[in-house]
């Protein structure tokens, strides 16, 4: 069974066994690095009648970030790249929510990661609805942007012999989203 409009409307969070929030950053100017965190808690308020109304907010744990590489991730984790020990999460926070089309929107809020608030935009698809096996109506969305880490004063890079940089500057964000609706 799949809801529409008005029915949609309510108080949701992100379930954490079904979401996904990953990244993807160029590495020695050549290759990809993908990553993951893998604690982070989030809600959402949507407005079925009114998308526009729609809200949600994120906080990510930087302690959970995970590429696969145990040595990468503990570097991440440092000052050169994140420092988890100063600022412990990544959060967002909706600021606007602009409908495209029936299914597609973009979605503004701040991004704050280490002490840098900036805003974003989000391409996001609204991929369905469906009531799961135990009652639960759940909402899907799948959405990326792609920022400067630079902006958000990460900074750290190394000079490669042949020329350019260990680290490339664009992240792309990836956002699989599923979220419970909450009675």
């Amino acid at each position: 069974m799949t809801v529409t409009g008005p029915e949609l409307t309510g108080d949701y969070v992100l379930d954490l066994a079904h979401t996904r929030i990953g990244f993807v950053a160029r590495h020695a100017m050549v290759t990809k690095v993908r990553g993951a965190f893998h604690q982070f808690e989030g809600t959402v308020r949507l407005d079925g009648s009114d998308p526009t109304r729609s809200t949600a907010q994120v906080v990510i744990k930087v302690e959970s970030i995970d590429t696969g590489v145990e040595q990468r991730d503990q570097h991440l984790r440092t000052n050169d790249f994140l420092d988890a020990p100063n600022f412990p999460d990544i959060t967002f926070r909706t600021t606007a929510v602009e409908p495209r089309s029936e299914t597609e929107y973009q979605v503004t809020g701040d991004l704050t990661i280490k002490d840098t608030t900036r805003p974003v935009t989000i391409a996001f698809e609204y991929t369905g609805n469906a009531v799961d096996p135990y009652g639960n109506l759940r909402v899907g969305l799948e959405g990326s942007v792609t920022i400067s880490r630079k902006e958000f004063g990460v900074t750290w890079n190394a000079a490669l012999e042949g020329g350019g940089v260990l680290v490339g500057d664009k992240v792309v964000l990836e956002l699989d989203i599923s979220a419970i609706k909450q009675s």
